[in-house]
């Protein structure tokens, strides 16, 4: 075990990073910050935090779907892609009007180590990468996580440069313009280990005044596209009997989801975009498009989720005199992060003095998908009201700079 003391994270310089690269995509009137993924924003964004790893005089690359990374080579390694390091890393793209933490907080307190062994002029005996993903939160690309479900062979790199956005742009094509379409294949640096930084983004460590949360899983996420066809009519002279009303079944499908996930404890539903035609007030919509988010820890609960909405969307179908049709956009089982890495998270919370306990993530992360490919787990710090893709977003200065000691102190351990 390799325990230096001499090496340190410099807190305010954390804290300043942050909040420069928080101010990149602000708008000062809401206070939140929007930095899409492959928009002129996030290209700054970018440009940023290569400037940063540059400065520690990483070697920076760019793979071919936009993942960027910074290496700290050890003695060992000439660059010949047979070393593999110890990766951190997380996102810098945002949701529109944004927080400051989610995501960036990784990259920027992986930086933060790297820093710490300059500082203190020590080599690793391994070589530590930095990994920014990119389009994690797969707001206008889908599926989110891309990049790294890209990197970890989930996804073929062709098929997610071909992907059209919401606003008809061609990803491969949007890398281009900003100038970070790479020429490294993805995946082509393969982590010994995985360990990712990052806010609760929910409210249990705060409530049980909790400093570290030490991730041992992930739930699994289903995202589906459900469109409804009805007929419109004149909203006073069609009797209810009568109707074939595509807004009612969406309606009533949000609350079949809220029963499901009430009756079940641990699956979570959510309609988080909802559409319908023609969208007068005085006419029986015609069309109703909206999406199914569903969640669980558990891969059978899920599909026992899954397949309950199948059999309500049959029969309301049916009831109703509509068509229904849906199109799946993103399935991922739960995933069970690697019992070594978590154990040495608790190890290093508890030598550095901080209270910690065993979670579930509730939100995916790009852990998810490196855990395909080498053993991963993540850690947590507290989320203030356990708020996040909002401006509200926080956590302690404190907080922040303690969840940066506890990573320092989980790679000098894995460091062997």
């Amino acid at each position: 075990m390799n325990t230096d003391t001499t090496l340190r994270i410099d807190g305010p310089r954390l804290i300043q990073q942050l909040k420069e690269l928080g101010d990149i995509g602000i708008d000062p009137e809401v206070g939140g910050r929007t930095r899409i993924a492959l928009t002129d924003a996030e290209r700054d964004g970018r440009d940023r935090v290569v400037a940063w790893m540059r400065e520690l005089d990483l070697d920076v690359r760019v793979d071919r779907i936009g993942n960027l990374f910074g290496t700290l080579r050890a003695d060992a390694d000439n660059g010949d892609g047979t070393h593999r390091p110890l990766m951190m890393g997380s996102h810098i793209d945002t949701v529109k009007n944004a927080g400051a933490l989610d995501g960036c907080y990784g990259v920027l307190a992986g930086l933060a180590v790297v820093r710490a062994f300059r500082e203190a002029g020590v080599k690793p005996r391994r070589s530590i990468t930095i990994g920014a993903f990119t389009n994690e939160e797969g707001v206008r690309y889908q599926p989110d996580m891309m990049g790294s479900l890209v990197y970890a062979g989930g996804l073929d790199t062709d098929v997610a440069l071909a992907t059209i956005g919401i606003d008809g742009t061609r990803l491969g094509d949007e890398l281009a313009r900003i100038g970070y379409a790479g020429e490294m294949e993805p995946g082509a640096i393969v982590p010994h280990e995985y360990v990712e930084l990052h806010i609760e983004q929910g409210p249990i460590l705060e409530a049980e005044q909790i400093q570290i949360g030490v991730v041992e899983n992930l739930q699994g996420i289903s995202w589906q596209r459900v469109t409804v066809q009805g007929n419109a009519n004149h909203a006073g002279t069609t009797p209810t009997r009568l109707r074939h009303d595509a807004g009612y079944v969406a309606a009533a499908t949000v609350a079949f989801l809220r029963e499901l996930a009430v009756t079940s404890g641990t699956t979570l539903a959510t309609i988080g975009m909802l559409n319908i035609e023609p969208n007068v007030i005085n006419v029986i919509p015609r069309k109703a498009v909206f999406t199914v988010d569903l969640r669980d820890p558990d891969e059978q609960r899920l599909q026992d989720a899954e397949r309950k909405l199948v059999e309500f969307l049959a029969q309301i179908a049916e009831q109703e005199g509509v068509s229904i049709g849906t199109e799946r956009l993103v399935r991922f089982e739960p995933v069970i992060f690697d019992a070594g890495i978590a154990h040495t998270i608790e190890a290093s919370a508890q030598s550095l003095g901080f209270s910690h306990r065993r979670m579930t993530s509730g939100a995916g992360h790009d852990a998810q998908m490196i855990a395909r490919m080498a053993p991963a787990a993540m850690i947590f710090v507290p989320s203030r009201g356990g708020i996040s893709h909002n401006p509200r977003e926080h956590t302690d200065e404190s907080q922040l700079i303690d969840g940066a000691r506890v990573l320092l102190d989980v790679v000098l351990r894995r460091l062997i």
